[in-house]
């Protein structure tokens, strides 16, 4: 079985964006929050979001708190923050390794899928 995992590295800043909540949902015909979590001090999450039996093959979104994020470094440019939160809707396959990370500024973000 694969596992799901996550990084949030802060591009305004130069460095990992720490303590921001990250929520996962499966998002087939019933959506389905199945994991809450927030970032570390290395911007990840202290365990895998799926792995073993709960990495199912399907369709999945995570939610990032990026608003709240950026204005605990009053880094905020104005209310409402450009960015608030950042979805991510993805679809994987249950038996090989996912890692999602998030690129991101309080006006821009980008991602794009590892192993």
């Amino acid at each position: 079985m694969g596992r799901l995992t996550t990084h949030i590295l802060d591009t305004a800043h130069g460095g990992p964006a720490v303590g921001v909540e990250i929520r996962l949902f499966s998002s087939g015909e019933q959506r389905e929050q199945l994991e809450l979590a927030k970032s570390n001090a290395d911007g990840r999450t202290d365990k895998a979001l799926l792995e073993g039996t709960t990495m199912v093959t399907g369709s999945y979104e995570l939610e990032f708190d990026i608003g709240d994020y950026f204005r605990s470094k009053n880094a905020a440019t104005g209310e409402p923050a450009f960015l608030e939160t950042v979805v991510i809707r993805f679809s994987v396959n249950g038996d090989e390794n996912y890692h999602v990370p998030l690129l991101c500024s309080p006006w821009s973000y980008s991602t794009y899928r590892g192993s």
